[in-house]
């Protein structure tokens, strides 16, 4: 292992990016069920922690060309030990990319992406819900209403936000020509999402993380997989329809932040420096500049990242999947030292 990550930091020299940092941080692996997991997200509900996850035989289709992912939620009431409270799936479906956060009414929301194949062709995709008040018992997940998604046929509502009692999300859609659009949504319950705008984005761009300023702006990250593939950065006042974008330094897969402060951003995502061996990177950045540094490269390797991220005390806590030791991609939780990214 160790020789591992000495090839890989000695590769990350060649390449001009600067290695990683002598930062002293743990890491913990909290679930390894002996299937394919992955796709994370982490939150703090009623005192207790929650990390839901895709469970399946495979990134997508298992041995027999099914895609019936499951999403799975743990539960831990300091960080350390970690239990299965809720498992949800259904027969035809692939349940993936599950999101919690925590509803101005006080429920905790898991918001799903579902999607269909036949025969290992893509059919369809959808945003699904489901709600709790206790973090343990759900209710049963049922479809979003997203307007515009009858011109689309295929919608995904990946991270809601919420701010002043709303919540805010980006949907990546196909319209029924094929082309490909980013619209940000407001919804006021997590199951009905308006659209605000359409966000201008070229180059396929996809999965997008907001988070909020202290004096109500709005900062978006956006994964793009055309053109150069490098993510896009941009922060706009309200109403939120319009938008100088800015070019980061780095390709995203599965991306989070949170700000630390209104200038200082922190941010987990899929690293792309070295093609053949992805791994799951920390990044501090500038939130008026877009521009990101590499701090840490987590015990990571191959499929990995969609990361979850929280502020517990003086720690940051991210988690996110990883096959880089394991048969099966397992679940990991880091914790590092607020200060050791200063």
């Amino acid at each position: 292992m160790r020789k591992t990550l000495l090839f890989l930091l000695l590769l990350l020299a060649g390449t001009g990016i600067r290695a990683q940092e002598e930062v002293k941080y743990s890491v913990q692996k909290i679930w390894d069920g002996g299937t394919y997991n992955a796709f994370t997200s982490l939150v703090k509900y009623k005192g207790r922690f929650y990390c839901a996850f895709r469970e399946g035989r495979g990134h997508v289709f298992d041995e027999h060309g099914k895609a019936e992912g499951k999403i799975r939620v743990i539960s831990s009431r300091n960080g350390r030990k970690w239990t299965s409270v809720h498992l949800v799936g259904e027969p035809g479906k692939d349940y993936r990319d599950p999101k919690l956060s925590v509803t101005p009414d006080g429920r905790l929301s898991l918001s799903i992406g579902v999607s269909v194949y036949v025969d290992k062709k893509f059919i369809t995709q959808s945003p699904y819900v489901c709600f709790s008040t206790d973090g343990e018992h759900y209710t049963q997940p049922q479809p979003c209403t997203v307007e515009g998604s009858r011109e689309h046929t295929y919608d995904w509502v990946w991270r809601t936000t919420w701010h002043g009692g709303s919540g805010y999300a980006v949907d990546y859609f196909t319209r029924k020509d094929g082309t490909q659009g980013l619209a940000l949504m407001q919804t006021a319950d997590a199951l009905h999402y308006s659209l605000l705008t359409e966000l201008q984005v070229p180059d396929f761009p996809n999965e997008a993380t907001i988070r909020f300023l202290s004096d109500g702006s709005m900062a978006i990250m956006v994964r793009r997989d055309g053109g150069d593939c490098m993510g896009w950065w941009a922060v706009s006042k309200a109403p939120y329809t319009e938008w100088q974008w800015k070019r980061m330094p780095m390709r995203l897969g599965g991306p989070d932040f949170l700000m630390l402060t209104d200038e200082k951003v922190v941010a987990a995502s899929r690293c792309h420096h070295i093609p053949s061996w992805c791994t799951t990177s920390v990044y501090t950045g500038d939130a008026r500049t877009g521009q990101f540094r590499q701090r840490i490269v987590l015990p990571s390797g191959g499929d990995t990242s969609y990361c979850g991220m929280l502020v517990e005390d003086d720690e940051l806590w991210v988690s996110y999947y990883s096959g880089h030791a394991t048969h099966w991609p397992s679940i990991y939780l880091a914790r590092i030292p607020l200060k050791s990214l200063e």
